[in-house]
């Protein structure tokens, strides 16, 4: 027995790298890196897929890949021994520990990117506030706490070094995290989600702080002289990196220009540094994160450098290292050393402490500061919210052997809880007001044709940028006396990436959610152009990102032109041109974001079909030379889409078709077998008669021509669009009324485009012009659009279009 016990406690011997391979007798699992690639595997594949099964309830992913290292721990899947040898055996997890503390150096480094120093200092007195208040008694309360643990269940750990892990631990508040459930829940643009980031901001710093101290009083040397030179040495440190680094990174960075590729010298030097700051605070006795944070904190954070080296590390470290340290912390966490009344009891108090101490102290400060009631509970829970940092205190304290198997099972139950709770709570508790807003100008169609025209245009990347900048200088209708004013949106999806994040705080101190014409950053070629237009033209072009998840991006869409009074969103189609004249889809997701606007907007829409309006470049305003079409058939969707011909026909280069097509006598009734109203006929009838009566006698103009063509059958619709073919640009309605309409309606197969948008951009059609297809606001939902909305989904959208 005694030799079996010795044998037991025996250190398991080194891993070699790599096998021979199964053919050669060698077990994979044996070896190291098979088993990491294995383990790293696994990790991502379940950690994602709980994301997924959780997006609906709208939790961040911190919360799955918590629960993921939950799962693969010897709390679910660790019960089986088995398991736990086959796939996490002790030998490995020297491997698996380094693989995610490199990870986590590399994300702490995301995390410094992400705090913007000039932003800390210009914090308003209401939030700092709130945060001294969120740090405070929570605090308190976490000291108070750890005197009945260390009487319980934590008996003989360093004391002040345990009150200090238990005070930071519950006065954490996830700074990352925040950002992002604020920005999936519309809250960045109202005053809590302004006060709310700015005291994370402050509550984040504080706590890397006290998190330093608390390392260094949790040495192995019990001297307190030793955790004061750890200390202090912690504080010469970055003090010497904030005067020596920032003018190295600021030099790099100038000599990184737009447009070009960085060095990969600057890069390697970058991360060497972190690596570097790392190694050194590891040495004075600090975790080496903390050297990685400081180095991202000192980094600039404009310029192409900055977003050349977030792209270049963010993925393969937030994807595959990362959460490897979520598995790393569940693999230490064993739920079912929680037993017994006591130990439910001690974990049910650590929740109620820490949720008192956050939600209570910050409701009463906001309370203090007029901030109104709903506005306060809500900012209590967001302050509430942990995440990866709660985690890394709590693995410090696991490693420093301050805090036991128990005390960080509770913990890690608590940090999930109070996350997990955050979303729904906020949602119940705080929903800001949306005011209807109640404006003229809904349409381009209108008595008053000098009116100022507002054009929201949305875009999803450069390659949309000269087709939408040659349709303002064709929009801008150079005989009104209003002019146009242009809102350029730039639809950007929010995900997990630090990028994103760091894209939200910028867009949260220029006018929430939105980058308004007050920010300007070099980097943004896109806002270049649209200055540059804006120089060279008479149209007020104002550059704005909306940063939303694609399920919430057409509300932001919806929002903004209803707050900046637009007239007509214009959207770019989902799928773009190839070289040989083909369409490939760029994502289904915008087809459903195309969609949803469609049904919900509060002003006329229209969907760009671009081919290369004037080419890839700006035509200036001497060299414009189109030829539009419009295709009338009736409706006032076609009443729209020539209302906004005719202000193009005003530009001195272009020139204005209308193609009006009418039904032969003869053939009245056999065109559709569709059986449609008489009055409705009628009334239809009138309207477009009204309506194309002008136009009628503008041919003397030669700028416009007007034409009607007179049909007998579908065929007959084809060929004459088909003449058309010289048309830069085709303007026609989405859903126009009819008899002739009606029969074109059998062959959309694209029921955002409608029937002759569908036509228009068919692969067998030999046009090769630009389409619009225009919807006019009618003031109620968008109709002929939700029988295809619940008949499709977006895993089955068909892409035959």
């Amino acid at each position: 027995m005694a030799s079996n016990t010795s044998v037991g406690q025996k250190c398991p011997s080194p891993m070699k790298a790599t096998s021979n391979g199964f053919f050669q007798g060698d077990n994979p699992l044996d070896y190291a890196l098979p088993l990491a690639i294995l383990q790293i595997c696994l990790v991502v594949v379940l950690t994602r897929g709980l994301a997924v099964l959780l997006r609906p309830i709208r939790q961040p992913r911190v919360v799955a890949e918590i629960i993921g290292g939950i799962l693969l721990g010897p709390s679910v899947l660790g019960r089986s021994k088995s398991y736990l040898e086959a796939i996490f055996p002790p030998k490995s997890l020297t491997v698996l520990d380094t693989l995610a503390n490199l990870g986590l150096i590399f994300f702490l480094f995301l995390a410094g990117l992400e705090i913007d120093p000039k932003a800390l200092r210009q914090t308003g007195k209401t939030a700092l506030a709130i945060a001294l208040a969120g740090i405070g008694l929570p605090f308190a309360l976490g000291i108070g706490s750890s005197f009945l643990l260390r009487a319980t269940i934590s008996k003989g750990v360093n004391a002040s070094a345990f009150l200090i892990f238990m005070g930071v631990a519950l006065s954490i508040t996830a700074f990352p995290v925040l950002a992002r459930i604020l920005a999936e829940l519309k809250l960045l643009t109202t005053d809590v989600g302004r006060m709310a980031m700015s005291a994370a901001a402050v509550n984040d710093v504080a706590a890397w702080i006290l998190l330093a101290l608390a390392v260094a009083l949790s040495g192995s040397n019990t001297s307190p002289v030793v955790s004061l030179w750890v200390f202090l040495s912690g504080c010469v440190f970055v003090i010497c990196l904030a005067l020596i680094v920032p003018p190295i990174f600021k030099w790099m960075a100038r000599r990184c220009h737009e447009g070009e590729p960085v060095e990969e010298i600057y890069i390697c030097a970058t991360l060497a540094v972190v690596l570097a700051a790392g190694f050194v605070t590891d040495a004075i006795g600090i975790h080496a994160m903390f050297g990685a944070f400081v180095v991202g904190v000192l980094f600039p954070k404009e310029g192409p450098f900055a977003h050349a080296l977030v792209e270049k590390v963010e993925d393969l470290v937030s994807g595959l290292f990362l959460p490897l340290y979520f598995v790393s912390s569940g693999l230490k966490t064993n739920i079912a050393t929680i037993q017994g009344l006591q130990s439910w009891g001690l974990l049910a108090l650590v929740i109620f402490t820490a949720c008192f101490g956050k939600i209570i102290g910050t409701v009463v400060v906001s309370l203090c500061c007029k901030v109104p009631l709903r506005g306060a509970l809500a900012l209590g829970f967001l302050m509430n919210t942990k995440g990866l940092v709660e985690l890394i205190v709590l693995n410090i304290g696991k490693d420093r052997k301050v805090l036991n198997d128990q005390t960080f099972a509770i913990m890690v139950l608590m940090a999930l809880f109070t996350t997990f709770i955050t979303t729904p709570v906020v949602m119940a508790v705080y929903k800001p007001a949306r005011r209807k807003m109640d404006y003229k100008y809904r349409t381009i169609e209108r008595k008053n044709s000098d009116a100022q025209l507002r054009i929201l245009a949305c875009f999803h990347s450069a390659r949309n940028i000269p087709s939408m900048i040659n349709l303002f200088e064709a929009s801008r209708g150079v005989a009104k006396r209003e002019g146009l004013s242009v809102y350029a949106l730039h639809l950007m999806e929010l995900s997990e990436r630090s990028s994103a994040i760091l894209m939200v705080h910028k867009a949260r101190k220029n006018g929430l959610p939105f980058w308004s014409k007050g920010w300007r950053s070099d980097s943004d070629h896109v806002v270049v152009a649209f200055e540059a237009f804006q120089q060279l033209s008479q149209v007020t072009v104002r550059s704005m990102t909306s940063i939303s998840s694609m399920a919430d991006m057409h509300e932001d869409i919806c929002s903004t032109a209803e707050s900046k009074r637009a007239a007509i969103i214009i959207l770019p189609f989902h799928k773009h041109q190839r070289v040989d004249g083909s369409f490939e889809t760029t994502r289904t997701d915008f087809r459903w974001v195309n969609r949803r606007v469609l049904e919900h907007a509060p002003c006329s829409v229209g969907i760009l079909v671009d081919r290369g309006l004037g080419g890839t470049t700006h035509v200036s305003a001497s060299n414009v030379s189109y030829l539009i079409t419009v295709l009338f058939f009736g409706g006032p969707d076609d009443c729209e889409a020539l209302a906004y011909g005719a202000r193009m026909a005003e530009h001195p280069g272009i020139s204005l078709n209308i193609i009006r097509f009418v039904v032969e006598p003869e053939t009245i009734g056999e065109i559709s077998t569709i059986n449609m109203q008489e009055n409705a006929g009628i009334e239809t009838k009138s309207s477009a008669e009204e309506f194309l009566s002008r136009f009628r006698n503008l041919q003397k103009d030669d700028s416009v021509r007007y034409e009607e063509k007179a049909v007998r059958n579908v065929t007959e619709i084809i060929a004459a669009i088909r003449g058309a073919d010289r048309s830069n640009l085709f303007l026609v309605g989405r859903m126009p009324e009819g008899e002739l309409a009606l029969a074109l309606r059998r062959r959309s197969e694209c029921p955002e485009l409608g029937a002759v948008g569908s036509l228009l951009i068919a692969p067998d059609f030999s046009v090769t012009a630009s389409v619009l297809v225009i919807q006019q606001y009618n003031g109620y939902t968008c109709p002929n659009l939700d029988p295809y909305m619940k008949e499709e989904s977006p895993d089955k959208d068909s892409e035959s279009s």
